[in-house]
């Protein structure tokens, strides 16, 4: 997990890739969820959103102060 920090110096475009990544992450690991009824590390799930929801913060930021 990056700091919040070192998102801040991403680009746009570099923060738009991560939250996809991270889209998928979430994906694969509630498929598992489903598929096996327990996965090894569930906090993953958690966490992995909050990461999102912080660089999804940090784009609109940078894209109010583009626009």
């Amino acid at each position: 997990m990056a700091k919040q920090n070192e998102m801040k110096d991403l680009s746009i475009d570099e923060l738009k890739a991560k939250a996809s990544e991270l889209d998928r992450e979430v994906f694969e690991l509630r498929n598992e969820l489903a598929f096996n009824r327990k996965i090894e590390k569930p906090h993953l799930i958690k966490a992995k959103k909050r990461e999102k929801a912080r660089i999804l913060t940090i784009l609109t930021q940078k894209q109010a102060v583009v626009a």
